[in-house]
């Protein structure tokens, strides 16, 4: 791609540009962002909306002596594209390519690694104490999404910041949405400074005057003045006032001149700042300004004719989950789903639209919504917490002590359990059934298809005395008819499926599939191995334990989970109770003890030695050392 953006060797070339240059520049960088994602897929709208924000910080400032923390990371693609990134945005997600969120290995301008939503406030006052500790006077500036501010840790960051008072910029990219539509009292907050009557009727009569003022201008010039003045008096700023910082908004965040010109003015100003701007999400391409939901997050698409909706062959099975759950809530009026700002996201949206009173967006709130679903159940209801794995992660606390410790019947929906692909190690579902297992009193399964997600759902919402998670990967079933109700399992069973004398496999999950067509190679090899699924990762199925202690050898436990801690370690532990049965050589199979990087799933998991070629061969590596005369061990590797 020719033109002012190939020039762009890094921040520093853009101070050079022109005016005009600068808005050619916007438009190249909505082009490159457009084609990109159009071939790779990724995070589209959001980058899109802030595309003359990043020009204007980058005019500005000058990264990396000046912070810009990005929240989230939704928004950044503008940003890596001017920091030395164009050559390989290509690559974009995929295997050893450009990560799809700011990486603070991949470059020095990436400030600050993120891809969990509401950190970066907090993150810029930490730069903005570190600053003046040593007495320098570089600006630290956050972006962040007005999604993040249904998000608390947003607001911790501001309070600490407005307790400290020190020099720091936040830039509120208001576009209205995040995932899905924002929701609850900011939200509106924000709508109400934006849309209130007499803000609207005044920023119409100023324009009105400012038009007919010749261009230039000192009367435009104080005009313009006025009008800035006037708007303090009908605008409700007073909750970013109140917590210490002086507020400039709402801004047009699509007019690159007064971008600069605002930025330019504030870097002056001393104190925490708030600069609020009206963005709109997907700005340049159009099918994306007409769904921004459908263009947030999108795969491979035409950009010429934009995403084609395909109904799947197969149900996810968060669809499956979905569903699953909307027909039990139908019978049961004490169910009601909880979700953390991700309603289509998770399979909620089905029963936002059929049980309204009963489906509950909470934002970007994860450790909320836990707190919020212990309310419900001490109060006689079902709650069921639908949250990704990679974010569940920040409601632990409320897990142990608001949850467990009361024994209360709240059920975990956990969506993207495993590695999730092009996401990257910021994503990925790895450490769930490590942080679920060690809570007293939970219960914790995993379903090897999308029908065992059926049952364990109805296992989960049967039980009365303490509270229950299963998880479940990012994807496709695996097409299975889903005939007759979905029926409670018998706790803490598991299920035999193939036989075998030369080894063992105990898997779970994700997991279970990959191990049968292991087994299958393996007879092949003159190898007969032994598949269960253990289905409960806590409690153990005991008797099978013990049956398979005293028959095999070999024994290797499969889990899409850290090994550290997870399912396995569960197993070792269980071994080392029972000290009485002659011990087999046990190897726990699972994520490496190591953040793994983006790529595709099936990528990811022939990497990790988690897909059935890999297992094969592990198994048979061992076999073949034991029939060449390895002893009866208890270890593990």
């Amino acid at each position: 791609m020719g033109g002012i953006l190939t020039g762009i060797g890094g921040p520093e070339d853009i101070k050079k540009l022109t005016g005009e240059e600068m808005t050619r520049l916007c438009a190249e960088l909505r082009e490159q962002i457009i084609s990109s994602v159009s071939r790779t897929g990724g995070h589209l709208g959001a980058s899109l909306g802030v595309v003359e924000l990043t020009v204007a910080l980058h005019r500005v400032f000058s990264s990396p002596r000046d912070k810009i923390v990005w929240d989230v990371g939704h928004q950044a693609y503008g940003h890596k594209l001017l920091t030395g990134r164009l050559a390989g945005f290509d690559t974009l997600r995929r295997q050893g390519g450009v990560s799809g969120f700011p990486k603070r290995s991949e470059s020095i301008h990436d400030t600050f690694g993120v891809g969990h939503a509401s950190t970066a406030i907090s993150a810029a006052v930490g730069y903005a104490a570190a600053r003046d500790a040593r007495g320098d006077d570089n600006a630290v500036i956050a972006v962040v999404g007005d999604g993040a501010l249904t998000g608390g840790l947003a607001y911790e960051g501001l309070n600490n910041a407005g307790q400290l008072g020190t020099n720091l910029i936040v830039v509120l990219n208001d576009n209205k949405m995040s995932i899905s539509p924002n929701v609850g009292a900011i939200s509106k907050y924000l709508t109400r400074i934006t849309s209130g009557r007499s803000y609207l009727r005044l920023e119409a009569d100023i324009w009105d005057l400012l038009g007919k003022i010749p261009h230039g201008s000192k009367a435009q010039v104080l005009a313009g003045r006025i009008k800035e003045s006037l708007k303090q008096l009908v605008v409700p700023t007073i909750l970013f006032e109140e917590l210490g910082f002086k507020y400039y908004g709402p801004l047009d965040g699509h007019d690159l001149p007064l971008l600069v010109s605002t930025l330019q003015a504030v870097r002056q100003v001393k104190g925490p700042i708030l600069i609020h701007l009206i963005t709109e999400k997907g700005k340049g391409y159009r099918f994306a300004e007409q769904d921004g939901q459908r263009y947030h997050g999108v795969g491979k698409f035409d950009k010429s004719e934009g995403i084609k909706i395909v109904a799947p062959t197969v149900p996810s099975y968060t669809d499956v989950f979905g569903d699953t759950l909307c027909g039990m809530a139908a019978a049961d009026p004490r169910i009601h789903g909880i979700t953390a700002a991700m309603p289509s996201g998770t399979g909620l949206d089905r029963l936002r639209a059929e049980q309204p009173r009963r489906c509950h967006d909470v934002g970007i709130a994860e450790g909320h919504a836990v707190t919020f679903a212990a309310g419900l159940a001490c109060d006689g209801a079902k709650p069921v917490v639908a949250i990704y794995s990679t974010f569940l992660q920040r409601a632990v606390d409320q897990i142990i002590h608001d949850v467990a410790l009361q024994h209360l019947p709240v059920v975990f929906a956990v969506d993207r359990g495993g590695v999730v692909g092009e996401d990257g190690p910021t994503h990925h579902g790895v450490f769930d059934l490590t942080f679920l297992r060690m809570v007293p009193g939970m219960m914790v399964m995993a379903p090897r298809d999308e029908d065992q997600l059926r049952h364990m759902l109805a296992t989960a919402l049967a039980r009365e005395d303490g509270p229950s998670a299963l998880r479940y990967p990012r994807g496709a079933g695996r097409g299975l008819a889903l005939d007759g109700p979905p029926l409670p399992l018998p706790i803490g069973t598991a299920e035999t499926l193939r036989s075998g004398a030369d080894a063992c496999l105990l898997a779970v999950g994700s997991l279970v599939y990959p191990a049968l067509a292991a087994a299958d190679l393996l007879a092949r090899r003159g190898f007969e191995v032994e598949v269960v699924d253990m289905r409960f990762v806590k409690p153990l199925d005991e008797a099978v334990l013990c049956d398979v202690w005293r028959r095999h050898r070999e024994v290797f436990t499969l889990e899409e989970n850290t090994v550290l801690g997870g399912f396995g370690a569960g197993v070792l532990e269980w071994a080392a109770a029972h000290e009485e049965i002659s011990p087999p050589h046990v190897t726990c199979v699972g994520i490496p003890d190591a953040f793994q990087e983006h790529a595709t799933r099936a990528e990811l998991l022939a990497d990790m030695g988690l897909d059935a070629a890999s297992l094969a061969e592990r198994v048979a590596g061992r076999l073949a050392e034991t029939r060449a005369g390895g002893s009866r061990a208890g270890s593990a590797s």
